[in-house]
Parts: structure tokens; C-alpha cells; sequence
């Protein structure tokens, strides 16, 4: 064993080929890293620890022996397939810890999906079972599953009776997460322990960012970009805080207690905080948004990084400067990490859905129906390489090859690159219409040109269908808390979304939080919406 001196971690974990997303925890142990450092905060209780105290990495370590040794002590081993759907982000993130270290195959399970979609989905998976709280215990009861023991009491095992950890090869089945689940039921992608750390050893290659040093999670907890955060923060010596809530109210209160200066999250979190009021908020200690899934809108953007406060570089030396940093990019399950970053701050003003330039680890393409490479300025489906990149779909052979073309993942997200090489999102492709003599209408883009018209609408979802009558298009607006809701909006949003697009708007409409059906990430369903206006009824 060889004792780590503080600061040398990172160098030295990214000089092992055989650390992954499956060993860091064990990895850390072995090399002596601090075990009195601070790792993970959890916003519940853990085993007897209250919540908001910190986990030591040697603490840590020693409550994922603990779950290791009782699921071992069940019969789960190497390449077995467990499912995990609990509410709390601390049961999500040490049963992963723990099925990691026996080899075995977490399948993380958003605990907002439908009990009989969870049963659908496990069926499906072929796992040897199902560990979850008492809650999902008693939804998924009738459902026919098989229930192992209670996740919450894992601890109570002794972590002197785990057994070694498993030793990890490159390809080797890491985790399965699921797509969003937005149009059905998810699809279930696999993970290796190689592709799920890829781009954090990108990363520990890397200065550490700023903002990183005390990092808010405020992504669900059962989902890949969780996954490559908790492994991030271990490796950077970060401290992150996990949210099992991610409501904007909740993300707010807890910047508010924990003083993060880094938060993570997904479009939908940013959304919720432009909906409620800011006024007042204590969030100076925030440095830096990261958002990963898909890109935000422009006008949140612009709400987030008026606040907090980073360092910047001047002839003085460095500084702490009004306003913070947010990190813009693009990504999904699939993708297994963003594959764009773009940086905005009050002093930047590249938007217009605007994803930034590929990683280094990335090579995408815009792509025709056909596979055939798009020039610059013309709308295709994003198609990608990357180590980052998922194995597939368990048990799903038919729809891993249906979205591979020429060796690239097609995302199903349609953009466009400009000669500069920066690539802008404009839609996905299931929610995209085609007007027509080479025009379509771009549901994203078109949200994105009504929020940057009217300054007083917080949030808005734009649904285009095509009937047997044309193509029929409402606007549905959630406003700023200050807003007044008698306004009358039109003129601004018809010239907002140009003629073609304005000649279809059926309605424009101020509607409730209740109204704008959400998927378990908080992706907004448009299939259920647009069902909603075909009479079909959501699939």
C-alpha cells in the first residue's frame, strides 16, 4: 500500500488504466488516500448518522462494506442484475457502491416511475430482484416482483464481512440506468466500468475547475450523470451533497444551508428556480452551474449566472468578482456524459440554443436520414462517438443496432453546426414537425424564441401536432411570480416565432405547474400532451 500525500490523488489516479467507475472508492483505499476527508452529505439519515453530516472516506468506505456483506450474505455475486428504486439519494448511491464492489449489475430505478411501468421495466431487465425502500416496497407489492431485503437496513450487516472487492476489467458491466421514459417505457442502458469514468479521467488530466471543491447535486439520484458526479467528486477530492428532492424550492433552501460553490443539475432544475421568486436568496456562495441532459434555455441561464460570485484572473492578480459561471452542454444515458460544453457568463452572448464545441473525447456529426454527413448550417440528426458512449441496451439488441449508423450513436436530437464548429440544438426529432416545403417547426427553439420575447414568462412548453387539417401549435406559458396574467402576450410571441410557425398557434395559454405533464427527470411529456390534441391517448 502505498500512502497518498494530499494533492497528488487526482495525478495519480489518472496514471491507472485499471480505475473505472466501478473501483474508485476501493482504489482509494488501497492507494492510502486521507480517510478523514469529508466525502458525501446526504439530506436523510444514514445508518444512525443524521442528515447534512458528512460521510469521511473512511466512514464511507466502511458503510458500503457493510451493504456489500449483507448482499453477499443473499446470494448476489458477479454479473448478477439487481434493480434499486429507493427515494432517498443515500440508499441509490451506497447500494450502487456496494453491488459495484461484489461485481454485480445495479440497475438504478427513478423511484418516480409508475409502480406498474417498474414492474414492466424489471420484467424486462431479467434481474434476480428488486431492493427498495418501504415506500417502493409497498407500491411495487402487487406487482408480482421479487422483493429482497429492505434497502434501509443493509447497513446493519458487519463491513468486516465483505467480501474482497471484485477486480474490474475495462468492458466489464459497471450499472443500467433508463432513458427518461417520456414517450413509454424506458429503455435500460448498460454502463461499463471503462465508459462511465471515460470522461473523468478526461478530467483528473485537467486543473481543477473552479467551483468544484464543494459540490450540490441536485440530479436524480438513480441517473448516470449521478453516478459520474459521486465518482468525479471522489476522485477530485471533492464534497458533494446529494438531493433526493430537486424541486427548485428545495435545490434553493439547500445552497442556502450547505454553501455550495458548485451546483449541478438538469434544464428541468433550472426551470423550477426562474419559477419561483429570487428575491432575497442567499446564493453568493455559488461559483458555477453545471448543467448536463438537455441544454437550457437562455433566459435562466441569464438568471443564474446575475448571482453568486467567481474568481477571475486580472492584472492585480485574482479577484472575486459579482456573478457566476454556468457550464452549458448536452448530454444523455446514452451518451454516458455531455458531449458539448460551452461557458457563459454576464460577459458572453453565444446562445440561440447554442450546446458549444465537442469535448476532446467527443467527435460528433450532423447526419440525413440516410447517415450522410451534413454541411455547416443545415439541421440533421446528432449522431456521436465517444469512449463516454453506453454499450447498449440490456436485452435490447434490436434497438442497439437500430440507433447505430457508420459507428455513430444517433441521439434522436436534431442540430446544426456553424463554421466556427459550435453546434446548436434545436429540437428533438419526435417533437419536430415537418410545415413543409423544406420548413419545420422546432418545438425547443421555438420555447427558447418566447421566453427571450417575454421577460415575464418564467417557463414555457410549445406542442405542434400535425392533423388531418395541418399542423396545430399551443403555446402554454408558466410565469414569473411578478407577472401579471391578464397580459396579453400574442403580438410579442407570434413575432417571436416568425410566420410560419406563428400561422399554426392554435392557442396561447397561461397554465399551472399541475397542467405540463412530467416525466420521472422532470422532462415535460410532450407525448402526452400532444395526445392530448389527437385524442389517442399517451402511450
Amino acid at each position: 500500500m502505498t500512502t497518498t500525500k494530499r494533492g497528488n490523488t487526482r495525478a495519480l489516479l489518472a496514471r491507472d488504466p485499471d480505475l473505472g467507475a466501478g473501483n474508485v472508492l476501493t482504489t482509494l483505499i488501497e492507494m492510502g488516500a486521507d480517510t478523514e476527508r469529508p466525502t458525501f452529505t446526504f439530506d436523510t439519515a444514514v445508518d444512525g448518522r443524521p442528515a447534512w453530516t458528512a460521510l469521511t472516506l473512511g466512514l464511507l468506505d466502511e458503510r458500503v462494506r457493510a451493504r456489500a456483506a449483507a448482499l453477499s450474505a443473499l446470494g448476489i455475486g458477479r454479473r448478477d442484475p439487481v434493480a434499486v428504486t429507493a427515494t432517498g439519494v443515500a440508499d441509490n448511491i451506497l447500494t450502487f457502491l456496494a453491488l459495484a464492489r461484489l461485481g454485480a449489475i445495479p440497475a438504478l430505478i427513478n423511484a418516480k416511475l409508475a409502480p406498474e411501468i417498474t414492474a414492466l421495466y424489471v420484467s424486462r431487465l431479467g434481474a434476480v430482484g428488486v431492493l427498495a425502500d418501504a415506500a417502493r416496497r409497498e407500491a411495487l407489492a402487487p406487482h408480482g416482483l421479487t422483493l429482497l431485503a429492505p434497502i434501509e437496513g443493509l447497513g446493519a450487516a458487519d463491513p468486516a464481512d465483505a467480501p474482497a472487492p471484485y477486480r474490474f476489467f475495462r468492458d466489464d458491466p459497471v450499472a443500467i440506468t433508463h432513458s427518461s421514459g417520456t414517450t413509454g417505457v424506458p429503455k435500460a442502458v448498460l454502463h461499463s466500468h471503462t465508459s462511465l469514468y471515460a470522461a473523468n479521467r478526461h478530467r483528473l488530466r485537467m486543473p481543477k475547475a473552479q467551483g468544484t471543491d464543494r459540490i450540490l447535486s441536485a440530479l436524480p439520484a438513480p441517473h448516470a450523470a449521478t453516478l459520474i458526479a459521486l465518482n468525479l467528486a471522489l476522485s477530485s477530492e471533492s464534497e458533494l451533497l446529494g438531493l433526493s428532492r430537486q424541486t427548485g424550492p428545495s435545490v434553493l433552501d439547500a445552497i442556502e444551508k450547505w454553501r455550495p460553490s458548485g451546483v449541478l443539475g438538469f434544464a428541468a432544475t433550472w426551470s423550477e428556480m426562474a419559477k419561483t421568486d429570487l428575491r432575497g436568496r442567499d446564493l453568493d456562495s455559488v461559483a458555477l452551474w453545471w448543467n448536463t441532459g438537455d441544454c437550457a434555455h437562455e433566459a435562466h441561464i441569464r438568471r443564474l449566472i446575475s448571482l453568486g460570485y467567481r474568481e477571475v484572473s486580472t492584472k492585480e492578480g485574482r479577484v472575486r468578482k459579482p456573478g457566476s459561471a454556468f457550464i452549458d452542454g448536452l448530454g444523455s444515458s446514452e451518451m454516458g456524459h455531455s458531449h458539448f460544453y460551452i461557458t457563459h457568463t454576464a460577459e458572453t452572448n453565444r446562445y440561440g440554443r447554442c450546446i458549444g464545441r465537442p469535448h476532446t473525447f467527443a467527435e460528433p456529426v450532423v447526419l440525413d436520414p440516410e447517415g450522410n454527413e451534413l454541411p455547416h448550417g443545415q439541421v440533421g440528426e446528432l449522431g456521436t462517438k465517444s469512449p463516454t458512449l453506453s454499450l447498449g441496451y440490456w436485452n435490447d439488441s434490436v434497438t442497439t443496432h437500430r440507433t447505430r449508423v457508420r459507428g455513430y450513436f444517433l441521439t434522436g436530437d436534431l442540430v446544426y453546426r456553424d463554421e466556427e464548429g459550435y453546434f446548436y440544438h434545436v429540437d428533438r426529432l419526435v417533437d419536430s414537425v415537418d410545415l413543409g416545403d423544406g420548413k419545420r417547426l422546432h418545438t425547443a427553439l421555438s420555447e427558447e424564441r418566447v421566453l427571450n420575447a417575454c421577460p415575464d414568462v418564467a417557463d414555457c412548453t410549445v406542442v405542434a401536432v400535425r392533423t388531418d387539417d395541418g399542423v396545430v401549435t399551443d403555446v402554454m406559458l408558466q410565469l414569473d411570480p411578478a407577472a401579471d396574467p391578464a397580459a396579453d402576450r400574442t403580438a410579442a410571441i407570434h413575432a417571436a416565432l416568425g410566420p410560419d410557425v406563428a400561422a399554426t398557434v392554435r392557442s396561447i395559454v397561461v397554465v399551472d405547474d399541475e397542467r405540463i405533464p412530467l416525466g420521472p427527470t422532470g422532462k415535460v411529456r410532450k407525448v402526452a400532451l400532444r395526445a392530448e390534441v389527437t385524442g389517442q391517448g399517451a402511450r
